[in-house]
């Protein structure tokens, strides 16, 4: 690899909307997010299952069955 051409990788605090504050590596100085696994729902168990009931009636209807 040439040498002087790659940017700086450097450890950063990366700041959510929630409040939540983490540290990672980039290239950038500073990142903001606007969801993360504080408070993003599929991680804190708020998330809602679209159930798609009727689904196998419907089916057994449309066939006789």
């Amino acid at each position: 690899m040439r040498k002087d051409i790659h940017p700086e990788y450097k450890t950063i605090t990366v700041h959510c909307a929630c409040g939540e504050t983490f540290e990672s590596g980039s290239t950038s100085d500073e990142i903001k997010v606007e969801i993360c696994s504080k408070c993003h729902p599929f991680y804190t168990g708020q998330r809602k299952n679209l159930d798609k009931g009727g689904r196998i009636d419907k089916f057994k209807k449309k066939y006789n069955l």
